[in-house]
């Protein structure tokens, strides 16, 4: 493999459990911004070792501003802030790369499995597409998918690693914490870094065809906002249909367009 891109987000990252933990401008969450630099390090060096020349890193977390560029690999691009585009956490992948994974992300709206359980915003009560709940890593493994581009490896918590084999059944997976009720608990962050190297050189040894996720033929998106208001607000968007109060749906035939609707009603 001679390209790939990594999507890094940080409400996986090995021991954090509030919000508070991932804000940029806060001191307590200086340790962990440098754990997920640290995790997604140890990721791109593996994939060095075994022949990967191109890394693109795409800092996925909240401003696109948390991991120091300074602490990664010299042979790794990164992405920082958003473009402001329907690609959102994965923006900067295209056909030119022959896979992709994620570190650092976190179970989806609606699941126990992690303290901070959230899709895309906090607004979000449960994210269904073809009644799969859709965790942020379902919604940017479709995206992959959408460009013909393998998904290799994922870490973060326990309950995302055991639900993403609903899409994609030979990824490789790093458990670094379970959620427990509003708290977690974690591996030791250097045996983070450990895991994920193994994780990430096994990954790299599979056949990509094994490796890639089959894209459905068409898309049913149900969406469940906590406040009804923005259910309200969504429904005007053009083809979608308000259910309940607080639910919409729509069905696409087209990723984009579903990405495309996520970003511009969420």
């Amino acid at each position: 493999m001679e390209k790939l891109f990594i999507s890094v987000d940080l409400e996986g990252i090995s021991g954090v459990v509030d919000w508070q933990e991932t804000e940029l401008t806060d001191k307590l969450g200086d340790y962990f911004k440098k754990q997920m630099a640290r995790e997604v390090s140890a990721a791109c060096e593996a994939a060095g070792k075994s022949g990967v020349k191109d890394i693109l890193v795409k800092d996925a977390h909240d401003t696109g501003r948390s991991i120091d560029p300074s602490l990664l690999p010299r042979n790794v691009r990164i992405f920082r802030s958003f473009a402001r585009s329907p690609y959102s956490m994965m923006a900067g992948i295209d056909a030119s790369f022959e896979g992709a994974g994620f570190i650092g992300y976190h179970s989806g709206a609606g699941s126990g499995g992690n303290p901070l359980s959230h899709t895309m915003n906090s607004g979000i009560f449960e994210v269904l597409i073809n009644s799969i709940p859709a965790s942020e890593f379902v919604l940017n493994a479709f995206t992959a998918a959408s460009f013909n581009v393998p998904v290799y490896f994922l870490s973060g918590d326990k309950a995302l690693c055991e639900s993403c084999k609903t899409i994609a059944p030979n990824i490789k997976t790093v458990a670094v914490s379970e959620g427990v009720g509003a708290a977690s608990i974690s591996i030791h962050p250097d045996l983070a870094l450990e895991r994920i190297r193994d994780m990430v050189k096994s990954a790299l040894d599979v056949d990509p065809k094994k490796m890639m996720i089959a894209l459905p033929d068409k898309f049913d998106v149900s969406v469940t906002f906590k406040k009804h208001d923005q259910a309200y607000r969504a429904s005007f968007f053009p083809g979608v249909k308000q259910t309940t109060a607080n639910q919409v749906k729509v069905l696409y035939k087209n990723w984009l367009d579903v990405i495309t609707f996520i970003y511009f009603t969420f």
